[in-house]
């Protein structure tokens, strides 16, 4: 299901709801956020709303010439503030629409407070309970596959190097934004950046791809531009001229938008994956992971534990799998590895998290086989070498789910471990 698609669909329903006419989009903090990452500004303008307004702003004018659309959250705090709205109203009509379900009593004090008869429609978003397992009717009825986390606790401390997931993992993405103002030497117009797979072809073609890969599409990008960018006197001795250049002029100016976004992006990431030894770090994670070496393992994670460059975050990591795959070793250095964690200063909190990770996911607790001793005949080493600085991406590991899904695709899944329920065994399916 793809969520933002679905979100859009919904906004875009209740703003076709209240007719032709300007509008304003009238939300609260969490709304504004969700409008945010599946309209662009453009993108809701042309659907004539000219203005966006928060519910718990003190200081908007009276606009009776707007058509409100209300997208709010039910709280206590939301009703109360639209019952004072709808007392002294703003707008000539209002379309009220709740993300989930109100009371019967918030109704009747929203329609007591609705004096000027200015309320058209009253709605809740909601899908009903038993609708979220209606799938289309198929030959063979689909398998609802419920998972544990903690049968695999190692997959979440991985470093990953793929576009999407260093973004969220070293800058951070929220709604769709990236704080870049603490980049060294960043432009004004660059410190903060919008990436959206909807809006941002480059992003939505290289989500999934490595981080080498990555630096080999940006170069190819900037030499696109190069070539199709104007040149800087360009002669315009025509009426046709003028017209090819404005209407060239936007193209332009989007993909110098794009090609400067991206390389400030990647060109970041490179600079942190140098700064945190990330590559060495990743290295180690991978081995950590899929190889049963013990006498390695102990070394290398000590080392890096000792390198100030490691931060804090990647070192508890380093001895979160350390702890995870020689849980049970007979010659387990877990807590001189603790004692190097005190030594470098790292918080108790983070120590005390290589503990919980053990308890919430060691052998004692999962179901499954997550490690064994035949893992390195599986490992695999990709070399990627079209980006400077990053020359070997690992991608050794695979996640459980990846076999889960390989057995129950072939119906061999353990009973055991997956308890089926349901007309027929899950091996005849």
């Amino acid at each position: 299901m793809n969520v933002t698609l679905a979100v859009k669909q919904y906004v875009t329903k209740m703003i076709e709801n209240s007719g032709p006419g300007m509008k304003v989009l009238l939300m609260d903090r969490e709304t504004t956020s969700i409008v945010s990452v599946v309209y662009t500004q453009s993108e809701i303008l042309q659907k004539e709303v000219y203005l966006f307004e928060r519910i718990d702003s003190k200081n908007r004018d009276n606009m009776k010439h707007l058509k409100a659309i209300c997208f709010l959250r039910p709280t206590k705090e939301n009703v109360e503030q639209l019952i004072q709205e709808l007392r002294r109203p703003k707008y000539s009509v209002y379309f009220i629409y709740f993300s989930n379900v109100i009371s019967k009593s918030e109704i009747k004090a929203l329609a007591e407070a609705d004096e000027q008869e200015v309320v058209a429609e009253v709605q809740q978003i909601i899908t009903k309970e038993y609708e979220l397992f209606d799938f289309r009717k198929t030959e063979v009825p689909p398998v609802l596959l419920i998972l544990d986390r903690s049968d695999d606790a190692i997959t979440p401390l991985l470093n990953q190097w793929t576009y999407q997931a260093m973004v969220h993992e070293l800058l951070g993405l929220n709604n769709n934004r990236i704080d870049l103002s603490r980049v060294p030497g960043i432009s004004k117009d660059l410190r903060e950046v919008v990436l959206s797979a909807d809006n941002d072809e480059f992003y939505a073609n290289n989500l999934y791809l490595n981080f080498g890969e990555i630096g080999t599409n940006i170069k190819n990008l900037m030499e696109d531009f190069q070539k199709k960018k104007p040149k800087g006197q360009q002669k315009l001795e025509s009426i046709s001229d003028m017209k090819a250049f404005v209407e060239n002029y936007p193209q332009f100016k989007k993909m110098s938008g794009t090609v400067s976004k991206h390389v400030t992006v990647v060109g970041e990431l490179s600079r942190l994956v140098s700064e945190r030894r990330l590559m060495e770090v990743s290295e180690v994670e991978q081995e950590l992971a899929c190889q049963n070496d013990h006498s390695s393992a102990q070394q290398v994670v000590r080392r890096l534990l000792q390198n100030p460059r490691v931060t804090e975050l990647d070192a508890v990591r380093l001895v979160m799998l350390y702890a995870l795959r020689y849980e049970r070793h007979s010659s387990s250095i877990l807590p001189a590895l603790m004692d190097e964690l005190s030594k470098r200063g790292v918080s108790e909190r983070h120590r005390r998290m290589v503990k919980s990770v053990v308890e919430y996911g060691g052998k004692r607790v999962r179901g499954s086989d997550l490690i064994t001793a035949t893992d390195a005949v599986a490992i695999t080493k990709q070399f990627f070498k079209g980006f400077s600085g990053v020359e070997n991406v690992y991608t050794q590991h695979q996640p459980l789910l990846n076999d889960t899904l390989d057995q129950l695709i072939k119906g061999r899944l353990k009973d055991s471990q997956f308890p089926y329920l349901g007309a027929s065994s899950l091996r005849d399916r």
